[in-house]
């Protein structure tokens, strides 16, 4: 059974810092791309930010380039998610994903961890 369970979040004031962990378990780690993506009050699921299985290439929205770093650790089956220089529009729901930008599964029913950016 796949998990991808979230931690790390918190309240945190503008230009302020926090890292996301998320531990998987439950299917070959380092094969798959994994994304986060974030749900903030009255939007949509939006993607966030995207890195390969060999942690090589990564990829963010326009929204947080610049100011989020994606990584992963494969041999603790664990994907960070680094976020600096937080705006109040950070403020959301974030959830590690399997897939890119494009496919990435909904994480429908999951708890996630929420950030909140507020003074």
């Amino acid at each position: 059974e796949v998990q991808l369970v979230e931690s790390g979040g918190g309240l945190v004031q503008p230009g302020g810092s926090l890292r996301l962990s998320c531990a998987a378990s439950g299917f070959t780690f380092k094969e798959h791309y994994m994304s986060w993506v974030r749900l903030a009050p009255g939007k949509g699921l939006e993607w966030v930010s995207g890195i390969n299985g060999g942690g090589v290439t990564a990829r963010y929205a326009d929204s947080v380039k610049d100011r989020f770093i994606i990584s992963r650790d494969n041999a603790k089956n664990t994907v960070y998610l680094q976020m600096h220089a937080l705006k109040p529009e950070d403020t959301a729901q974030y959830y590690c994903t399997m897939g890119g930008r494009l496919d990435y599964e909904t994480p429908t029913g999951r708890q996630g961890t929420q950030v909140i950016v507020s003074s």
